[in-house]
This record gives structure tokens, C-alpha cells and sequence, in this order.
């Protein structure tokens, strides 16, 4: 027994330790599946990949940038309350620059750099993407429209931009400063850290007024339910008997056919009743008055 729980401690310890050390891959042998989208069977993807073709208005290349982005959980360490991050929040660049991303994942789950809102005649769905399953390096080029813009960059895998992996990207002047970039911009919804307990809402005992007024309403509320039950009853024991003199000898579905029909009646009278109290008062309503 001792020694199949020191293998089983061995073995557990063992395949940690493999787990922990997962290899870094660096993503260059990647399948072009057309329209700039390249990938590999190791997790790596590149989506709008532009290296040549310039946008509208841009009559040529201004210029020629390289940046290398890291991502991972430990960029969080300065922004209390996430746990995912860039190394950098804020970038920005000249209309009409090509830039290649070097994007390495220092994590070992899925990571993403990804704009948003680019010209959708050259960058297929307005998009240009970078993916990396586990500790890898990928890299990707794309040319920025001529127009001041700030784009959103961030990672668009459930819940790791809102847990901190954003930033934002000018160009030119940019548009202005997006919410909620951590370390740059105010957070839309501000975290509280505070270790304050709000105080319980402690009910205000009732005056003698108010005491004697619920003990009225509750009077009446009990007297009104039994004249009402009352009523119901003295209405049921007089019905009784014609009802089981009609149902007499019926079956059962006859029984339920002839209910509804009687229902359909009383139905048919209340609104016959009430249309002619509602002529009766549009009538008197209508009547002119003399000039006099």
C-alpha cells in the first residue's frame, strides 16, 4: 500500500512539473487560408493580415513600425482587482503606418491582440486578429487607414478584456480616450475595496396611531373576506339544489358543456349591462344645453 501511494506522489509530481513547463512555441509555420487569415495546428492565428495593399486615401506607406506586445497575467500586478493584462495600454502611430505586431503570450491559456473598426473593403469584417494558445510567439502586419481614430485593442476571449487585457490605439490625433483603460482612463463602474460594512436597516417601531389604524384595516379586511365568503355560501346553497336538478341524468361532458354555457350567459348579460350604463352616461353627456 505504501509504495502504490508513493508512486501515485511520484507520478502526480511528475506530470506537474511537465504541465508547468509547457514549451514556448514560435508560430512561423502557419497555412495562408486566404483574405490575410493564417494559421497552424499549434494554436496559432492571424486574421486581416495586410503586408501591401494601402488604404483609401493613403497615397503611400508614411511609415514603417515594429512594436512587440507582451500578454499575460502578471502585466495585471499593477491594476488591482484584474487578472489579465498588455504590457502596454496605449499606442499610438501616424496615419498610414505599416505595423508589424509581435505578440507573445506569456500565459498558458489563450490570449488575443485584436482592433476592431478598421475599413471593412480591405480588412475582411474590420478586423485584424492575432491568437496564441499557451506560451508562443506570433506575428502579424496590417497598414492604418489616413483618418485620426482611436481603436479598442483587446483580448476578445469571454471575460479577459473586462478582467483587464485592453488598450487603446491612436492614430494620428486619435478620437479621443476610451473608458475603462486600465492604468489610462477612469473605470466606467469604480472598484470598491473598502472594508466598511453598511449598516443594517434597523425598522422604526410603530406609534400608538399607527398601531390602532392597522388593527382598524386589518378589521376591515377580515370583515370584508367573510361577507364575502358569507354571500358566496348563501349563493352556493340556494343554487345547489336547481343546479343538481339540471345536471340530473347528465354525463359528465354534459355536465361541463352546460357550465360553460351558463357562464357564456352571465358573461353575455354583465357586458350587456354595462354597455348600456355607458350609453346611458355618453347620452346625457351629449345632450346640449340652451342658450339661456
Amino acid at each position: 500500500m505504501r509504495k502504490l501511494l508513493i508512486t501515485a506522489l511520484l507520478s502526480l509530481t511528475f506530470s506537474s512539473a511537465v504541465l508547468a513547463e509547457k514549451e514556448f512555441l514560435d508560430h512561423t509555420n502557419l497555412m495562408n487560408h486566404g483574405d490575410g487569415h493564417l494559421m497552424d495546428m499549434d494554436g496559432g492565428m492571424v486574421m486581416g493580415q495586410n503586408t501591401d495593399t494601402l488604404p483609401g486615401g493613403c497615397d503611400e506607406i508614411a511609415a514603417t513600425k515594429e512594436i512587440t506586445v507582451y500578454a499575460g497575467h502578471k502585466y495585471s500586478e499593477n491594476f488591482p482587482g484584474r487578472m489579465f493584462a498588455f504590457d502596454q495600454q496605449e499606442y499610438q502611430f501616424e496615419p498610414c503606418t505599416k505595423l508589424t505586431v509581435n505578440f507573445i503570450n506569456e500565459d498558458s491559456i489563450r490570449h488575443q491582440w485584436m482592433m476592431h473598426g478598421l475599413p471593412k473593403y480591405l480588412y475582411p469584417k474590420g478586423m485584424f486578429h492575432l491568437e496564441v494558445t499557451g506560451p508562443g510567439k506570433i506575428s502579424g502586419t496590417l497598414i492604418f487607414p489616413p483618418n485620426d481614430k482611436t481603436y479598442l485593442v483587446h483580448c476578445d476571449i469571454s471575460q479577459h478584456m473586462e478582467k483587464g487585457m485592453k488598450a487603446q490605439l491612436k492614430i494620428g490625433k486619435g478620437s479621443g480616450d476610451l473608458p475603462s483603460i486600465p492604468g489610462v482612463t477612469a473605470y466606467v463602474i469604480q472598484d470598491d475595496y473598502s472594508d466598511s460594512i453598511p449598516e443594517p436597516i434597523v425598522a422604526k417601531p410603530l406609534t400608538s396611531k399607527e398601531k390602532k389604524a392597522a388593527k382598524i384595516a386589518a378589521a376591515e379586511n377580515e370583515s370584508a373576506i367573510s361577507g364575502v365568503l358569507i354571500i358566496g355560501l348563501a349563493a352556493g346553497l340556494v343554487l345547489a339544489p336547481l343546479l343538481a336538478r339540471k345536471f340530473k341524468g347528465m354525463a359528465a361532458g354534459e355536465v361541463v358543456s352546460t357550465i360553460f354555457e351558463l357562464i357564456a350567459k352571465v358573461i353575455g348579460l354583465i357586458t350587456k349591462l354595462i354597455t348600456g350604463l355607458i350609453k346611458m352616461v355618453s347620452s346625457k353627456k351629449s345632450i346640449e344645453l340652451s342658450d339661456k
